[in-house]
């Protein structure tokens, strides 16, 4: 239906992987010497050895947690040694400062986030291309032009291609009716959810908006039933997903088949708690690795679930593809008043490497929890010390069940908790 970006995007996967890991070591160079929060982060290893997944591995997964406290310190900091800009704001995670920076952002935290000058600095560009936004076509931006970049991202995309962008923002859902109507815009961006109201206040007024025949929405989910309501608008809807750290990470494309990966990244999918890679259809979190020099981030870890799709997208592309978010990787749960974390779960798997998967169950009711947890293995298990392993590393009592392997969900889940709290 739909022409490519680029040549890159039906580059053979080899070429891809080869060109990516080709540019990572000089990518990590510039951070380091850039970036005092890189250099941390690279502590102890040698970026021109960092040339292939299994190097990158080393480098410690970055969690948005470890960000938001880097730039807190850096700003107490700096208000006993003196101003410094681009670390006192940043954290030492960005390479550009005051000047430099086009513009600023605050995400909840609040995390600040730079803008460099390059255009369509935040990659979604790609994703507008593949949902048929062309030259001259007139884009309807619904996100929010206020504190986050959501609004910046869409419209630098836009103006990359050549299209001119109506700032519509958030509410006000009568004037943006009146709008559409008045302008005619060929492309709604935004949230799906908000892109309905504004269709349900247009059926209330009488208006038709009949130039509106593609969006590109993100921020949230978009489940299949509002993608029927959609098109029974006759609108076609894309996803896109992306964050304010790292841009556009992946997009839909005609062929309908999971989302893209953009070409500028290094994913992984891991498991949670861990910065091991698993196997292609495993469920994980994303880890993110970016080459762009503004504001590199190195192995982040987004909190996302995800896993990865076998095969070329149907559509031509060959990048690797994901199935798209399935929740949240953080499973953190409070038992009998002591928190318990995928990370611990994860240094008993490390204890017993006969177990292929595990699945820790919390159970319970009116304050008298239990835990049991649940292993896979191709063998028989010494279950008495995995039982003790479990209690040195929660303080927690738990029983341990062995299980059919394939038994437990493929879901990113290490943590399950089956309380019913009123």
């Amino acid at each position: 239906m739909h022409d490519h970006y680029d040549t890159r995007e039906t580059q053979p996967p080899e070429e891809r992987e080869r060109q990516l890991f080709e540019r990572l070591p000089a990518a990590l160079e510039q951070a380091r010497a850039a970036a005092p929060a890189i250099a941390h982060q690279l502590r102890g290893l040698d970026p021109a050895q960092i040339d292939s997944r299994a190097a990158l591995v080393e480098i410690p997964v970055l969690r948005k947690s470890e960000l938001l406290e880097a730039q807190h310190a850096a700003r107490i900091a700096a208000q006993r040694v003196g101003r410094n800009d681009r670390k006192r704001v940043f954290g030492g995670f960005s390479a550009i400062g005051w000047g430099q920076a086009r513009r600023v952002f605050a995400s909840p935290g609040p995390i600040y986030e730079p803008e460099g000058a390059r255009a369509d600095y935040w990659g979604f560009a790609r994703a507008l291309h593949a949902a048929g936004v062309r030259p001259g076509m007139l884009v309807h931006n619904c996100f929010s032009y206020h504190f986050t970049p959501a609004g910046s991202m869409m419209e630098t995309a836009a103006h990359a291609l050549g299209c001119t962008v109506f700032p519509g923002g958030v509410g006000q859902t009568e004037q943006q009716v009146r709008v559409m109507a008045d302008l005619a815009p060929d492309v709604y961006v935004g949230t799906p959810s908000f892109l309905r109201i504004i269709l349900e206040k247009a059926d209330q007024m009488g208006v038709a908006l009949p130039s509106l025949q593609c969006a590109v929405v993100s921020g949230e989910a978009f489940p299949a039933a509002l993608q029927v309501w959609l098109r029974a608008h006759g609108i076609t809807g894309f996803q896109a997903y992306g964050s304010a750290d790292l841009g556009m990470v992946a997009y839909e494309t005609e062929a309908r088949d999971g989302l893209v990966l953009n070409e500028n990244l290094i994913v992984e999918i891991v498991r949670p708690g861990t910065g091991q890679p698993l196997p292609e259809g495993e469920v994980g979190e994303l880890v993110v690795t970016t080459l762009q020099p503004d504001y590199p981030l190195l192995r982040f870890g987004t909190g996302d679930l995800s896993a990865f799709l076998p095969g070329q997208s149907p559509c031509g592309r060959t990048n690797a593809r994901i199935r798209g978010w399935l929740g949240r990787a953080d499973q953190t749960t409070k038992v009998r008043g002591m928190f318990v974390h995928p990370e611990q779960v994860a240094r008993v798997l490390a204890r017993h490497p006969r177990i292929r998967r595990a699945r820790l169950l919390v159970s319970g009711n009116d304050g008298h929890d239990t835990m049991m947890l649940q292993v896979e293995s191709d063998s028989a298990l010494e279950i008495d010390s995995i039982v003790q392993t479990v209690r040195e590393e929660t303080k927690l009592r738990a029983s341990v069940q062995q299980v059919d392997m394939g038994s437990l969900p493929n879901d990113g889940k290490v943590i399950e908790d089956r309380r019913r709290l009123a």
